[in-house]
């Protein structure tokens, strides 16, 4: 039997400004702040790290931080967390371009050579077993300082634990993306 998101309805009343302010922002409530607030003490603590790492003042730039959570959503088949981080990564991006390329970044010419870095750190952090060899440190060294290194490490792992949580408990896309077709 599935687990159900917590009744709105029945949240301590501090938490319900939180819902009210998420219905303004994507026109309804989502599934996976609904599933953390059954447990209001993890749902502060799972949106203090969020706000923290999603700060205007962080060292990485918001299409960096978009582009990395879309890869470890793909990566992890969260449905939602694609969902939710194409929305930014599109209008961080100006486009659908990079999106419709991430499962190809390796090869693809629309990355710069920090954006592939902090990919292949995206997807060795997201691999099992984590293996992040000096190679790859040395590489991500070369495009970026200790502090953002520090925050994309967190921010990855962060997005890990976010992905997974919403794809064991099969939290579906609510469609708050609507990308467009592909050009051939």
């Amino acid at each position: 039997m599935p687990i159900k998101p917590a009744d709105p309805t029945k949240l301590p009343f501090w938490l319900r400004w939180f819902f009210r302010r998420q219905e303004k922002t994507y026109g309804q409530m989502l599934q996976p702040a609904l599933m953390w607030a059954r447990k209001p003490s993890l749902f502060v603590l799972f949106v203090s790290l969020w706000a923290t790492l999603s700060r205007k003042s962080s060292p990485l730039s918001p299409l960096l931080r978009a582009l990395v959570q879309v890869r470890v959503a793909q990566l992890n088949w969260c449905d939602f967390c694609v969902d939710l981080n194409s929305l930014t990564l599109v209008k961080q991006a100006g486009g659908s371009e990079k999106f419709n390329e991430l499962t190809n970044w390796q090869e693809s010419s629309l990355f710069t050579p920090a954006e592939k870095a902090a990919l292949a750190w995206t997807e060795a952090m997201s691999a099992s077993g984590c293996p992040v060899d000096n190679l790859l440190r040395d590489e991500i060294s070369r495009h970026f300082p200790d502090q953002q290194i520090m925050e994309l490490t967190a921010l990855i792992g962060f997005q890990n634990m976010s992905a997974r949580f919403n794809a064991a408990l099969d939290l579906p896309s609510q469609g708050l993306c609507e990308l467009p077709p592909k050009k051939k």
